[in-house]
């Protein structure tokens, strides 16, 4: 069994979803799919991350970020983070965007 970490040792991974990815109606739906998605990520890796989804209304703002204590994290320094642990970052990301895109498909099937 995974040791867990307290909250706020844990890394945050933060996704904002454009309303867009939901179809030509998103901004209608966006809201309540990021509280759907949040709920079905929560235990991907729960021992050690932490998941906020949040809509994407600014562009300027990444869509994928990371942070610890309230501060952002430079990819690298996740990178290194989700090692410690035998997460690839990279591998990670892509699950996440296939799951992020199942969601979307479970969402609207509901």
């Amino acid at each position: 069994m995974e040791t867990r970490l307290p909250l706020y040792k844990k890394l945050l991974v933060m996704y904002r979803i454009e309303p867009g990815c939901l179809g030509p109606q998103g901004a209608d739906y966006v809201e309540e799919f990021c509280v759907f998605a949040k709920k079905r990520l929560k235990d991907n890796h729960g021992h050690c991350l932490r998941w906020t989804i949040k809509p994407r209304y600014d562009k300027t703002l990444p869509e994928l970020e990371f942070q610890i204590k309230n501060a952002v994290l430079s990819r690298d320094n996740a990178a290194k983070y989700m090692d410690s642990f035998g997460i690839d970052i990279d591998a990670f990301e892509e699950e996440l965007e296939e799951s992020l895109a199942d969601l979307v498909d479970a969402f609207f099937e509901r």
